[in-house]
């Protein structure tokens, strides 16, 4: 087996220079890619409003009009409890500090490691330090929301265009086919179409199961504001394999801090790993998984290259976005191992190794006849 230096070199350049333009395109490549999803889920609303008659700007618009309307009814079902919330804050901060001042105090008098440091010392330390870096934590969340605000106009703004512009963008990526492969990128369109609409709606479908399941079992355990922290983790749940516990850390950390109680934070990370174990094993591959048919380990790498290019949202980004390149190498020859290693496939290890014995007997054969 010979191996070309040129057209590896070429492989890997183009490797590190997709990984730039990800990185240095960021601002832009991370709303084009939450709106093409969202727009794959409100395809099937815009279409239906075209079928009763609305011009396909005004079908556009209804749609997203209609998201947003849901989105800011649920958020202000909790806006109440996040309400009540911030305004604990300041006793939640005492809390904490509290806490960490008799932790270090005990594992000092233990350990001896600073001479003479006293609780209270420590806390007003603590108090000082929190207070002088209040004014960057203001101004760094101010810059976090106006990146995050601007972001979410820009992704309504695409999502908008990508709807009524389809059939436009649609037609102009066919043209760059023959005529004789015309359908079947057609064909593969509709199926990139289908992998990203049904990723999205079996998402919201979990989001809204493990959110009600969390809700009633924090209502059940006495935890308060049970319905904003079991549905808060049901949202960062849309995280791959990260989400979930970080989900649950929250509540838990309320709990440790909130109730004197030890047995209270205990129960709800206990409840949090048992709705994890049915979730991850039962609904996702039964919901979502099915959809996707990416394998565990294509999933993971998918995960780490997008938190490394596009933090949090690459996290969420990068497994769907696999899912639809596994769909477009399946369509030719040359990108076909990629979309085996990124699918799940059912070989059978038997079928490999008659077909290994066939090609080494037909090899075999062929150098023996050269020799005669």
């Amino acid at each position: 087996m010979n191996i070309s230096f040129q057209k590896t070199f070429f492989a890997i350049a183009t490797t590190f220079a997709l990984f730039a333009i990800l990185v240095v395109a960021r601002p832009i490549l991370i709303p084009i890619s939450f709106a093409l999803l969202i727009s794959f889920i409100l395809l099937p609303m815009a279409n239906r409003f075209e079928k009763w008659g609305v011009n396909r700007m005004a079908a556009a618009l209804f749609a997203i009009v209609a998201t947003i309307l849901v989105l800011g009814g649920g958020i202000y079902l909790f806006s109440t409890q996040i309400v009540s919330i911030a305004s604990q804050f300041s006793h939640f901060q005492e809390r904490v500090v509290q806490v960490f001042a008799e932790t270090t105090t005990w594992l000092n008098t233990n350990m001896r490691v600073i001479p003479n440091l006293e609780k209270d010392d420590l806390m007003d330390q603590m108090k000082n330090w929190l207070n002088k870096s209040s004014g960057s934590v203001v101004q760094q969340t101010f810059s976090d929301s106006a990146g995050f605000l601007a972001g979410l106009i820009a992704t309504v703004i695409f999502t908008f265009l990508f709807l009524i512009y389809r059939e436009g963008f649609k037609q102009a990526i066919i043209l760059y086919f023959p005529k004789e492969k015309r359908e079947r990128a057609l064909v593969m369109l509709k199926s990139i179409q289908m992998v990203g609409q049904k990723y999205l709606v079996g998402v919201i479908l979990i989001v809204i199961i493990i959110g009600l399941i969390n809700s009633f079992a924090l209502l059940i355990i006495g935890i308060d504001y049970p319905f904003f922290f079991g549905f808060l983790a049901a949202v960062m749940a849309i995280i791959p394999y990260v989400g979930t516990t970080l989900g649950a850390t929250i509540p838990v950390l309320y709990a440790f801090m909130m109730y004197d109680s030890l047995w209270v934070p205990i129960a709800v990370a206990i409840t949090f790993w048992a709705i994890q174990v049915v979730e991850s094993n039962f609904l996702s591959p039964k919901i979502v998984g099915g959809t996707l048919k990416v394998n565990a380990l294509a999933a993971i790498i998918s995960i780490i290259v997008g938190a490394t290019v596009w933090g949090i949202a690459g996290m969420i980004l990068f497994l769907p976005i696999t899912a639809m390149l596994k769909v477009i190498c399946q369509e030719y020859d040359e990108l076909k191992p990629i979309a085996m290693f990124i699918g799940e496939q059912n070989v059978k290890k038997k079928t490999i190794e008659i077909e290994t014995i066939s090609n080494l007997k037909k090899t075999l054969i062929t150098r023996f006849q050269k020799r005669i």
